[in-house]
C-alpha cells in the first residue's frame, strides 16, 4: 500500500508584492535594452527616443520605489531584507555542488523568512552598491545641462559618469541573470514562478528534507 504524501501550501508573496516584482523586473529589463542602445551597442528605437524612454522607465521606477518603501515600512516586510551570516557556509556549499548531487535545501521559507541569507546579501548589495552607482551617475547624466550653472563641470567630466552609469548597468544585468537562473531551482523549474504569479508557493511532501527556496 502506498504511502500518502501531503503537499503543503504557503501563501508567501502578497498581492503588492507581486505587482511591485513584475513592474520593476519590466521597467528594469526596458531600462537595460534603450540604455545599451544609447551606449550604441546596438540599434532599434533610434537615439533620440532611445534617451527619452529610458527617462521616463527611470522616472516611472523612482515612483514605483516610493510607494515601495512606504509599502515595506508600513508592513513591516523590510525586515525580510535584515542580512544575516547564520547558514551563509551552507547556501554557498548548496549552491556550489549540493544542487547538482539532490541534496537537501538547507532554509526553509517561511511567510515572515522568505529570503534565504544569501539572497538578504546581495539584496544588500543591490541596493549599497549597484543601485547607488545606477541612480547617482544616472541623475548627474540627467541633470548635465544645469553642471555649469552650478560648477559641477570643473571638476567632474561626462565621460567618467558614462563610464560609471554602464558599469552600474552591467552589475544590473549581472544580477538580472543569476536572479533569472535561481528562480529555476525550485522542486520545479517554474515552481518559484508560479508563486510569484499567484502568491502561493507548493513545498514538498510532508517529512522530505528538501523544502524548495532560492
Amino acid at each position: 500500500m502506498s504511502e500518502h504524501k501531503t503537499v503543503h501550501r504557503l501563501y508567501v508573496f502578497k498581492r503588492y508584492e507581486r505587482f511591485w516584482h513584475w513592474s520593476q523586473a519590466a521597467l528594469i529589463v526596458f531600462m537595460m535594452l534603450t540604455g545599451f542602445e544609447i551606449s550604441g551597442a546596438y540599434g532599434n528605437f533610434g537615439f533620440g527616443r532611445a534617451v527619452e524612454y529610458h527617462t521616463l522607465a527611470a522616472w516611472a521606477l523612482l515612483v514605483l520605489w516610493a510607494f515601495t518603501i512606504f509599502w515595506q515600512f508600513t508592513t513591516g516586510e523590510w525586515r525580510q531584507y535584515i542580512p544575516t551570516l547564520k547558514k551563509v557556509d551552507a547556501m554557498a556549499r548548496y549552491y556550489a555542488w549540493g544542487i547538482f548531487r539532490g541534496a537537501p535545501h538547507p532554509y526553509h521559507k517561511t511567510a515572515l523568512k522568505k529570503h534565504n541569507p544569501l539572497q538578504r546579501l546581495a539584496y544588500l548589495a543591490l541596493l549599497a552598491v549597484v543601485s547607488p552607482v545606477i541612480w547617482i551617475s544616472g541623475l548627474f547624466y540627467l541633470f548635465y545641462a544645469w553642471w555649469g550653472e552650478y560648477g559641477i563641470d570643473r571638476w567632474l567630466e561626462l565621460e567618467w559618469v558614462a563610464t560609471a552609469h554602464t558599469a552600474g548597468a552591467f552589475m544590473m544585468l549581472v544580477f538580472f541573470i543569476v536572479h533569472v537562473y535561481l528562480t529555476t531551482t525550485g522542486h520545479t523549474v517554474f515552481a518559484h514562478i508560479k508563486a510569484m504569479i499567484t502568491g502561493w508557493e507548493d513545498g514538498e511532501p510532508e517529512g522530505d528534507p528538501a523544502r524548495s527556496e532560492y
